[in-house]
């Protein structure tokens, strides 16, 4: 009879658990927030009207598709940096420039997908413009400030 309980008192439990999940991604479905560390632009876009958010995340996902073997080479220089830290006698010099060759690596894709959400800002009507400005002010000063 105990193991009964038991399997009763955990079927309930997860059943709770899945409930609690199932509604908190409901919720989250239908504020329609928007994405979490995604970039500024990118959530700034979540704020353009639904005729046109779709086209600007295409046009941002295009951006980084053309970029792939950027952020292939990246990724590889991530790899290649960690690697390095593994070895018993740290090698700094070679860490910093494979770390190095990410951060270029990273800022080429940045500036085409902001070159090409600019591109595509540009065909909007002054009104979109001026939400997706709008959208962008208010992330750029909610920020943390940089290190000093």
């Amino acid at each position: 009879m105990s193991r009964i309980r038991i399997a009763l008192a955990v079927s309930v439990v997860l059943n709770l658990f899945l409930s609690g999940a199932l509604a908190a991604g409901l919720v989250s479905l239908r504020t329609g927030g928007p994405m979490i560390n995604a970039g500024s632009l990118r959530v700034a876009g979540a704020e353009l009207p639904s005729a046109e958010r779709r086209p600007f995340r295409m046009a941002l996902r295009d951006a980084r598709r053309s970029m792939r073997p950027t952020i292939v080479a990246s990724r590889a220089a991530k790899a290649e940096a960690a690697a390095l830290l593994r070895q018993p006698n740290v090698d700094q010099a070679a860490v910093n420039a494979a770390l190095d060759r990410a951060r270029v690596a990273d800022i080429a894709v940045r500036a085409a997908v902001e070159r090409r959400a600019v591109a595509y800002a540009a065909t909007l009507p002054l009104a979109d413009r001026a939400t997706l400005a709008a959208a962008m002010t208010r992330r750029a000063e909610r920020a943390p400030p940089a290190a000093e």
